[in-house]
């Protein structure tokens, strides 16, 4: 079992940015005694139906990090996002940054290198990105230490950042009334997602938890931040001790019920390239649909 170098001494400030078109929260998370910074799952805009690609939401990142003069370090996401496209390289091409992501991406590659019939040209190694981050691996962002969970289930290559007392959950969690993820993806397992949550409800009560989604349920207004104290006693989903076993029953026969993400098919093809947008063969932008197939 890996030991995780939690340090709730150190609390980042953090700053986060609402995408209402894919409800994403993205994040820019700063050293309290430094100009580093770090930014978590950013968002790249499209217009699907017009095959239009835009950057107002990194824009507005990049804008916060400018007139802060913060330094970024990190681009960081937390999974291979299948409702919205990522900003990593064009903000990482404004303001330099490593992008990192789990090295389970290789076999998020290879069953979507083989969905979208690419070609042997795509690489299906990780290559695309600047880290691979594995169990328990650390890193700095200024003086603080950060450190990646393996949270598989919803995806093969789900990991949860912990920075100081901050950890940042990707899809792993929703608010508590929002409940859990969805597992019925290629390579996702409900069983697999129960003790992935599990991990993060390990960590110290008053750990701040940080989603990459909220939907409102119930009309409330869109939140972002909860702990793992009140995710333990209130998640819909896995709150006050759920077993492992109804879990999985009540996980697979909601995600029976769910439709696909309206983003996937494109969100996919440029996420799992760490947010470079495919080329035909004569390098024109260019995204497939595959038919019957997801």
């Amino acid at each position: 079992m890996t030991t995780y170098p939690v340090d709730m001494t150190v609390k980042p400030q953090v700053k986060a940015f609402f995408d209402s078109a894919t409800n994403t929260i993205s994040y820019v998370v700063k050293d309290p005694e430094s100009r580093a910074c770090a930014v978590v799952d950013s968002v790249m805009d499209i217009d699907y139906a017009a095959g239009r690609i835009s950057y107002e939401s990194a824009d507005a990142i990049i804008a916060h990090i400018q007139e802060n003069d913060l330094k970024l370090e990190w681009l960081i996401e937390t999974h291979v996002h299948a409702d919205h496209l990522s900003g990593a390289p064009y903000i990482q091409e404004k303001l330099g940054g490593k992008i990192g992501i789990g090295e389970k991406i290789k076999v998020v590659q290879d069953t979507f290198g083989k969905v979208f019939n690419e070609g042997t040209e795509f690489q299906r190694d990780g290559s695309q990105f600047d880290q691979l981050f594995t169990d328990g691996d650390t890193y700095t962002i200024g003086g603080m230490t950060a450190f990646a969970m393996h949270t598989p289930g919803h995806t093969p290559a789900c990991m949860v950042h912990v920075i100081g007392d901050a950890a940042f959950v990707g899809d792993t969690l929703f608010m508590p009334d929002g409940g859990s993820a969805r597992a019925d993806f290629p390579g996702g397992d409900a069983g697999e997602l129960y003790d992935s949550i599990q991990k993060v409800l390990a960590l110290p009560d008053a750990m701040r938890l940080f989603m990459c989604h909220d939907y409102g349920p119930n009309g409330r207004e869109i939140q972002w931040e909860t702990t793992v104290g009140d995710e333990k006693e209130h998640n819909i989903h896995v709150g006050g001790g759920r077993s492992r076993e109804d879990f999985i029953k009540f996980r697979t026969e909601r995600d029976a019920q769910l439709s696909m993400p309206k983003l996937i098919i494109p969100s996919l093809q440029v996420n799992m390239r760490a947010g470079d947008v495919p080329k035909d063969k004569d390098g024109n932008p260019m995204l497939k649909v595959p038919i019957n197939k997801l």
